[in-house]
């Protein structure tokens, strides 16, 4: 199997290197380039055609926010990965809002970013599990008092009900599909049936939305 092609954007050199250092003992993924700013970045997209790329959010030139939409202008299925220091909710919101599918912090272990890595270049979507803890801890001061609307949960099938909730718990894909004994196919189109349904996409915001209807026990899940 072709190994994920990535191209890593920091203007760190340290992390750069840590990350280089990182993806070259991966047997199934392979380091094709570096950028220190946001222009690079946009230039080696187009030049490389990278499968994957790993960018922080503070950027000389152009800021992560940017690159991330021009870059999938350029290159509509490159899997976009942010490495951050940010641990706050609106950072990851506006990523994922502007195309990104993972949200890794720069403290978190290094394995978090290979599992990241793994995830988004399957189509899943990826976030910290410390920025799981945080966004649903910043997000308790109100969704309790407030009347819980479950919306388009009423109309989900009991299967898709089970696939969404060990979605917001964090499941991949693939330990969703061994967790029910089914496919990861058949995952994807009940994954497909509830974003349909519920009208939500965003991993952050479909948390958010489990909680406010009592499906998610914010408490017991992050300890």
């Amino acid at each position: 199997m072709k190994p994920i092609q990535i191209l890593i954007a920091d203007d760190h050199t340290m992390v750069r290197e840590g990350v280089r250092k990182l993806i070259e003992i991966q047997a199934d993924m392979e380091m094709v380039g570096e950028a220190a700013d946001g222009v690079e970045v946009l230039t080696l997209v187009r030049s490389l055609k990278p499968d994957l790329l790993v960018l922080d959010i503070n950027m000389p030139k152009m800021s992560g926010f940017e690159v991330i939409g021009l870059a999938l202008e350029s290159a509509p299925e490159l899997a976009i990965v942010i490495l951050s220091m940010y641990e706050t909710e609106g950072y990851a919101h506006k990523v994922f809002q502007a195309g990104a599918k993972g949200y890794v912090l720069k403290a978190a272990p290094s394995h978090h970013l290979l599992t990241a890595i793994r995830s988004v270049q399957r189509g899943e979507y990826y976030l910290s599990p410390k920025m799981r803890s945080s966004v649903m801890t910043s997000y308790l001061g109100g969704c309790r008092q407030e009347e819980p609307a479950r919306g388009g949960y009423e109309e989900l099938s009991e299967r898709e009900r089970q696939v969404f909730q060990l979605l917001v718990q964090g499941n991949s894909t693939a330990e969703i599909a061994e967790i029910l004994f089914i496919s990861s196919k058949t995952v994807e189109k009940h994954r497909a049936n509830i974003i349909k349904k519920i009208g939500i996409s965003q991993p952050v915001q479909m948390v958010k939305y489990a909680i406010r209807i009592g499906v998610l026990d914010p408490e017991t899940w992050c300890g």
